[in-house]
């Protein structure tokens, strides 16, 4: 199949300006990093790269999207790329919300880089609906253990998925994922003119760059951070049942600070936390039977239904931000959904998710019956969430679009220099035990272990796990194997995330760069 007319013309446009030779330039111009709470001043670059790594003699290229906010220390210590999860997500307003903790737990001695992974952004955008209202219909959620006949519908509804994407990604869905995000990120490693090393430090899907990044490139990596690790064994397999191994006892968390706090959480009535996290449950087994409308004329469908999937997925989504849990909490004891709202405004990236991760799966399906054991391990490690996310493997199973690159190779890696691995205790999506898995992959790597909740060590501020990354990147210092850092600011249900405290304690002690 051909180009369609926009791809052609874009490629055209970019063959112009490029000979095969020039992609080792960034154009650089002084920009505002926006995120939801604000913006940074910083640095927005564009640059050329192969369109099609797996065809060296093509001169077609794309213009991918680079930010850089500068160090305000000297001497600069070399650029730290940074990629804050997904997959789908450009990193842009994370990059823009997080900035002050990461000068600090860097030590402000390095550039920060990100560099807008394909299918993100405007770096070869990824959608399958033309049109909002589409998109409601087809991202409504639907748990796999709604009804006896959920788990075929979910399957189906997927194969109808699948085949939108395929329609109209047809062009450029062969041409995103993680091993050409990876080459990617190592042209801009080059083009900076430092010293030609990476340091990397990586959240969540953004882990698993990082980990293929030190698989295909060992002797390129100078420091790496993993932080809230995902399991590339599974993830590349499209058998991730492992991430689901710490949700319960999250859930189970939730339910005790709501209990201890119960000033901030309506919910804790005068129960008892395992009565609380109880009746969790209950209210899902109720919803099946009898879900609760809430007329809204503004909204697509003139209102939403309550129901055992929408009330599950709300949850499973608010996990992630334990500073967040006092508005669940009110949002729950008010038998209010999130999804009573108008859904937010198109995006042309909006199926990134699904293009990157389901074009990087080695394996697929013909049926949800082949998928059955997955299904069922999910299940048996989380009650709570074991079935409300199976339309991703669903989706991955029938991908019709596999990446023209997808690493399929070892993972027992010796790195020029051995890597940090950060995962907190409790993480309802990247679980402890995905860390130490890839902790005894990667030889000579060191797992530090945070005792907090939430998605990755971002949501609850450590001094210890900041100090220990700051001496890592500053002078190579690693923590010793097996360091547990227990040491936060705040409470659960203190609507605070601590890292106030953390970065005015950093700033004020001077960092030894050995």
């Amino acid at each position: 199949m051909g180009f369609s007319k926009p791809l052609a013309t874009l490629l055209v446009a970019l063959a112009s300006l490029a000979t095969a030779n020039s992609t080792n330039c960034i154009l650089w111009n002084s920009c505002n990093i926006t995120g939801p709470i604000g913006s940074v001043p910083g640095e927005c670059g564009k640059m050329l790269v192969p369109l099609d790594y797996t065809n060296p003699n093509s001169t077609q290229r794309l213009e991918i999207e680079i930010l850089r906010i500068p160090a305000t220390k000297q001497p600069k210590k070399g650029s730290i790329f940074l990629n804050f999860g997904g997959p789908g997500a450009s990193g842009i307003e994370d990059f823009a919300t997080f900035i002050e903790e990461i000068k600090a737990a860097t030590g402000g001695y390095h550039d920060l880089v990100n560099v807008i992974p394909r299918g993100t952004n405007n770096t070869m955008p990824f959608s399958c609906y033309t049109s909002q209202a589409s998109r409601y219909v087809g991202e409504k959620p639907l748990a796999t253990n709604a009804s006896d006949v959920a788990l075929a519908e979910v399957w189906a509804q997927s194969s109808i998925f699948v085949s939108a994407c395929e329609t109209l990604q047809n062009d450029t869905g062969r041409l995103i994922g993680t091993a050409f995000t990876a080459r990617d990120t190592m042209q801009v490693v080059e083009a900076l003119e430092e010293d030609k090393m990476l340091r990397y430090w990586g959240f969540s899907y953004g882990t698993l760059l990082g980990a293929t990044l030190v698989a295909m490139f060992p002797d390129k990596i100078d420091k790496i951070v993993l932080d809230g690790v995902v399991n590339p064994f599974e993830y590349y397999q499209n058998t991730e049942s492992e991430r689901m191994a710490s949700v319960d006892d999250v859930i189970r968390g939730f339910a005790s600070g709501c209990v201890a706090a119960p000033t901030a959480c309506p919910l804790a009535q005068n129960m008892t936390s395992t009565q609380l996290e109880e009746s969790l449950y209950i209210s899902l087994e109720q919803l099946k039977q009898s879900p609760i409308p809430l007329p809204d004329i503004a909204t697509l469908g003139g209102g939403t239904l309550i129901d055992y999937s929408t009330f599950k997925s709300y949850i499973v989504s608010m996990l992630d931000f334990p500073q967040l849990w006092p508005e669940m909490a009110q949002t729950l004891a008010g038998l209010s959904s999130p999804a009573s709202n108008p859904p937010p405004a198109r995006t042309a990236d909006a199926e990134a998710l699904w293009g990157i991760k389901c074009s990087d799966v080695l394996t697929h399906a013909g049926s949800a019956i082949e998928l059955l054991p997955v299904i069922q391990a999910r299940r048996s490690l989380s009650r709570f969430e074991g079935d409300a996310t199976d339309n991703l493997l669903f989706r991955c199973a029938q991908w019709k679009m596999p990446a023209k690159e997808r690493y399929s190779g070892d993972w027992n890696v010796k790195t020029k220099n051995p890597i940090l691995i950060v995962n907190n205790r409790y993480d309802p999506v990247t679980p402890l035990v995905s860390a130490k898995n890839v902790s005894d992959t990667f030889q000579g790597s060191v797992l530090l272990e945070q005792v907090s909740y939430g998605h990755d060590s971002m949501q609850q501020g450590s001094l210890c796990t900041a100090k220990a990354i700051r001496a890592y990147f500053t002078n190579g210092e690693l923590p010793k194997n097996g360091t547990v850092c227990d040491d936060l600011k705040v409470k659960l249900f203190s609507g605070k995330t601590g890292w106030d405290e953390v970065i005015q304690e950093l700033n004020a002690d001077p960092v030894n760069l050995g």
